[in-house]
């Protein structure tokens, strides 16, 4: 029985291994790039931004302030968190397809099903993550709302964590199943009818997202990982067809 925590491990010992290292070179290249820029320029504005949301609060709520502060400063935490995750994604997608593909024929000694061409399958692989980005920011946004309400906003440290698990495996597990001509409302399916592997292994990918540096040559291993999920996991997990009378 394959293990999310397998899966990853595994994963991240593979794409470092000859025959796939040159595959990792661009997302990892990609990544730090993105990240450096980015923190860059965070470091810069953050505390001005801080101000802003401070200055916004009602003066009859200043005697808040220890509390208010803190949860503005998680609130941006996150923010900066999914944005950085969703434009490095949006813009290695293309790489990171490509390894999946290479991963899965390397480990299941066949291509994935797809005839598309190189130059094809990146310009879907792109509109793909397009369509990603439309299923989880307004997911996003109502989590955001749900913060912000009294008594709700204590349970969005735990939606937060669930919906982390569920973005990551969504982003990921899609690599291999795009290469596999598999629709993303099909993709979402076969997600949710493996609910334990799925948030599990969505889980091991968010803290992998969350060790500064290191995560930038660990997320092409969760790539792998997910191809080794995908196989043993997702691949038969077919609509069974309704047979009328």
């Amino acid at each position: 029985m394959l293990d999310a925590f397998t899966a990853v491990t595994r994963g991240i010992r593979l794409v470092f291994r000859p025959g796939l290292r040159r595959y990792v070179f661009m997302p990892i290249l990609v990544n730090l790039l993105i990240y450096g820029g980015g923190l860059y320029y965070v470091l810069g504005h953050f505390g001005g931004w801080l101000d802003s949301w401070m200055a916004a609060v009602p003066g009859w709520l200043n005697w808040l302030e220890w509390l208010i502060w803190p949860l503005f400063v998680a609130t941006l935490i996150l923010i900066v968190f999914f944005t950085f995750t969703l434009i490095t994604h949006l813009i290695a997608a293309p790489f990171y397809g490509f390894l999946a593909a290479k991963v899965e024929t390397q480990v299941t000694g066949r291509p994935p099903a797809d005839d598309r061409g190189l130059l094809k399958t990146g310009i879907d692989a792109m509109g793909r993550e397009l369509v990603k980005l439309a299923y989880i920011l307004p997911r996003m946004a109502v989590l955001f709302v749900i913060g912000w309400i009294p008594a709700l906003n204590l349970a969005a440290p735990f939606l937060w964590a669930l919906f982390s698990a569920w973005m990551m495996a969504i982003t990921y597990l899609d690599y291999p199943m795009d290469n596999n001509r598999v629709s993303f409302a099909e993709m979402r399916r076969r997600l949710r009818a493996r609910t334990w592997p799925t948030l599990t292994f969505g889980g091991w990918v968010t803290l992998i997202t969350w060790i500064p540096l290191a995560n930038i040559f660990l997320l092409p291993g969760a790539v792998a990982g997910s191809v080794l999920m995908w196989d043993r996991h997702y691949r038969d997990d077919a609509v069974t067809p309704v047979v009328k009378g």
